[in-house]
């Protein structure tokens, strides 16, 4: 029987919050898993023990009805025990219904509750995510292991109810036969001491095998990303060689991993079967001996026809939590990473209420409120690292307003001051979501941002417009296309401060003149910083700093370094060293044509 949607929303808990796991081991996270739908778990081992109940009862009505009935003639009493027997067989399956229905919203809840832990833990890391796992083994956590992990939960339902029906077994047969009672009992644990060695080794197995997948998997992630830069270097049958021998390696394990499956699964099928086989054999002999009855003898197969359903769930549920306690083991390996210190919470100060000074004294940068501001360096590192002291993404000294800004909430300075660089993640989606990010802009606003980075024609050149859909990581466009819709992302979220790294360095001149001048008349008025070498954008800076080895070595305007200092007319003019400096423009000379000539020696 199917789920519902209305269930399946019922079962993962909506929005909720999947609380805090216990992070002190594998089994104890999956008991953390468990007692988080407590009641359900119960449920479940109630459904299957009373479904193995009915199924352990037929046996018994069905010697009933061949002793009480058949043999002795007599029809209301063969009518009375198969009614029953019918009536047993009915309630039977709607219990196995409800079973495999509880125990399948115990999966899913327990599967997802790790993904939505996952998720929130990977949030938490923020910038730092990307240093320390591979998107390949997010994914393999996330979804795989989260997965494998939630089946060894089937253990608590049918497991649990398993071992009480191998119990009620063993109390029937006591009934018929101590002896055959006494077999039962000594041969299921015998049964498991012969898989238990298996599971060891399945465990070891696994691992290995999960810790290729998860770095095959981020390595084809990587050749999916890059594949028309590959293509352009020639670098694409390498990179597919370099796949193909570690997918030949994944192979080799998983070989390994099916070699033990089989044997486990082999094992699970063949021992219960010649366990009953045994057990028949045995009750038979009794039965020729006259030491029970035909009726008592065929309750005895059913028995132990019924024994194999318990005993091949507990073999399968060893299996399971096996594969748990490894899946569980990556999970907690995953969430026991610590972001840096720079992006923990709980703030210490407060903000400044308006618009302050932002002061940066590892490079004597001070980012005065309303104006636009250059960061030039002949390394772009070294801008890049005060672009992410100004945004603490790493820690510094830097004040806000007085106040140290590793002292405040990094979600009200995520909320106050925005850093866009060109590593920003462009998540796939509707080119409209990709540029709205969690906020909801109108029309309008949506326009004005295109307009303002250029990228009217960006839209323009896509089929359905601002529906288009957009890959992840944005692999459908071209350089210049993801910087200019990175840009307008960045302008749409209106940001107090805006940290641009960058912004149009993969841009062709006449483009990049046209935004530089589109982005100071948008930003006017609100503070601006940006990072580049760009006479085009700089010409459109109220304050210039040019960095040397990290410091301040000057500031002032474009056109103030370009008059004063040797070393940042060099970089930004592109001069030759050997060359004679050539003259400033005329002070007289139309903004236009100072632009323009500006360009023509850049590029």
């Amino acid at each position: 029987m199917g789920i519902r949607r209305s269930d399946l929303v019922e079962t993962l808990g909506g929005g909720m919050d999947p609380g805090i796991p216990d992070r002190r081991g594998p089994a104890r996270y999956l008991v953390w898993t468990a007692r988080r739908q407590w009641p359900r778990i119960v449920a479940g081992g109630c459904y299957g023990t009373l479904w193995l109940a009915g199924l352990t009862f037929v046996p018994y009505l069905l010697a009933r009805a061949v002793d009480d009935g058949l043999e002795n003639g007599d029809r209301g009493a063969t009518t009375a025990w198969v009614g029953a027997l019918l009536a047993t067989g009915a309630v039977t399956a709607a219990l196995g219904t409800l079973r495999h229905r509880t125990m399948t919203r115990v999966r899913l809840d327990a599967a997802f509750r790790t993904v939505r832990v996952v998720v929130r833990h990977s949030t938490r890391l923020g910038a730092v995510l990307q240093r320390r796992v591979t998107a390949g083994e997010i994914v393999t956590v996330g979804l795989g292991d989260a997965a494998t992990m939630a089946n060894a939960l089937t253990f608590l339902g049918p497991g649990i109810g398993s071992l009480i029906g191998i119990g009620v077994i063993a109390a029937l047969l006591l009934a018929v036969s101590p002896v055959l009672a006494a077999v039962v009992l000594a041969g299921v644990p015998l049964v498991a001491l012969c898989v238990g060695p298996l599971l060891g080794r399945l465990q070891g197995a696994e691992t290995a095998y999960r810790t290729r997948q998860g770095a095959l998997a981020a390595r084809f992630g990587d050749i999916a990303g890059g594949l028309n830069v590959l293509n352009a270097v020639g670098g694409k049958q390498e990179y597919a060689a370099r796949y193909r021998r570690g997918s030949h390696e994944l192979r080799t394990e998983g070989y390994r991993v099916g070699a033990v499956t089989s044997w486990i699964e082999a094992l699970s099928f063949g021992l219960p079967t010649l366990f009953l086989g045994a057990v028949t054999w045995l009750a038979a002999r009794m039965a020729a001996q006259g030491q029970i009855t035909i009726g008592e003898l065929i309750a005895v197969y059913g028995y132990t026809a019924v024994l194999v359903i318990p005993v091949t769930y507990c073999i399968e549920a060893g299996d399971d939590v096996s594969r748990g306690l490894v899946a569980a083991r990556r999970v907690l390996r995953f969430l026991d990473l610590e972001p840096d210190p720079v992006h923990t919470r709980g703030a210490r100060a407060e903000p400044p209420d308006a618009p302050a000074p932002l002061h940066d004294p590892g490079s004597g940068v001070t980012v005065t409120p309303g104006l636009l501001t250059a960061l030039v360096s002949d390394r772009t590192a070294e801008t890049a690292v005060v672009a992410d002291r100004i945004g603490r993404f790493i820690p510094s000294g830097t004040t806000w307003g007085g106040v140290p800004l590793g002292a405040v909430d990094p979600s009200a300075v995520r909320e106050r001051i925005l850093v866009a660089d060109n590593d920003a993640e462009l998540f796939g989606g509707p080119l409209r979501d990709v540029l709205a990010g969690r906020g909801l802009p109108t029309e309008e606003a949506v326009a004005d941002a295109l307009r303002t980075a250029l990228a009217q024609d960006v839209v323009r050149g896509l089929p359905d417009g601002l529906d288009s859909p957009i890959r992840a990581g944005g692999r459908n466009l071209s350089g210049g296309q993801r910087q200019r819709i990175r840009l307008a992302r960045a302008l749409l979220a209106h940001p107090e401060v805006l940290v641009a790294v960058e912004p149009t360095s993969a841009l062709d001149a006449h483009t990049e003149a046209t935004v530089a001048r589109r982005l100071a008349g948008a930003r006017r008025g609100r503070t601006t910083v940006v990072t580049t070498t760009s006479p085009l954008v700089l010409d459109h800076a109220d304050t210039v700093y040019y960095l040397v080895e990290g410091r301040v070595a000057a500031r002032g305007t474009h056109r103030e370094l370009l008059a004063g200092h040797p070393g940042y007319r060099r970089l930004v003019a592109r001069e030759d060293p050997d060359e004679e400096p050539a003259e400033p423009a005329e002070p007289h000379e139309p903004a236009a044509a100072r632009t323009t000539g500006t360009a023509e020696g850049a590029r």
